[in-house]
């Protein structure tokens, strides 16, 4: 199984280590023809406006949309949750996603850098208990659309979704040293 993590801005590293621990051939991609041979791609946390600029300087909004309309999975965490939702909720004028998941997602949902938290989850369908989140300038899921499943939720407000091969956090599970949820996406996202 090869994975790809976007790697142009963000907490890429971290995803590509927890993978590797998993057994996975783990990608940095850094250009759009890099995801030809991928089972599934990660949008990693980092300033999504960035990212966005980034990804459309580089060519790669059509390329993951296809990529993904050929069976890529698709798993975005944080700023990739932005990235890969439908509606993007007080979005920047430029600021365009890549319109794939039937999600609408508010960016900074949580407040600044300095309201920063971690929380306990009751995250579906993963077993050993509660999961530790990790919540960095995080956007939340204000709404979802009618194929989408709620995983786990904060305070009223979801927080990670699946719909079919796609998964949105808004969470950083990269950071936590916790495997659980790579292992979903790879075992229930990607192999489904």
């Amino acid at each position: 199984m090869r994975i790809g993590v976007l790697a142009l801005q963000g907490a890429f590293r971290e995803h590509i280590v927890t993978l590797e621990a998993l057994g996975v051939t783990a990608v940095a991609v850094r250009l759009p023809e890099q995801l030809g041979d991928l089972n599934g791609l990660i949008i990693p946390g980092g300033e999504s406006t960035a990212i966005a600029k980034l990804m459309k300087a580089y060519g790669f909004y059509d390329p993951i949309r296809q990529q993904h309309g050929a069976g890529m999975a698709l798993w975005g965490t944080c700023a990739g949750a932005i990235l890969i939702a439908d509606r993007i909720l007080d979005a920047l004028p430029d600021q365009d996603p890549l319109g794939i998941m039937d999600i609408g997602v508010r960016r900074n949902a949580y407040g600044r850098q300095v309201d920063s938290f971690e929380a306990d989850l009751d995250f579906k369908h993963i077993s050993g208990g509660e999961y530790r989140g990790v919540f960095i300038r995080a956007p939340w899921i204000e709404d979802l659309g009618e194929g989408a499943e709620e995983l786990a939720s904060h305070d009223g407000h979801v927080v990670a979704a699946r719909e079919g091969d796609l998964l949105a956090t808004t969470f950083h599970p990269e950071l936590t040293g916790d495997p659980r949820i790579h292992r979903f996406f790879l075992d229930e996202i990607v192999a489904s």
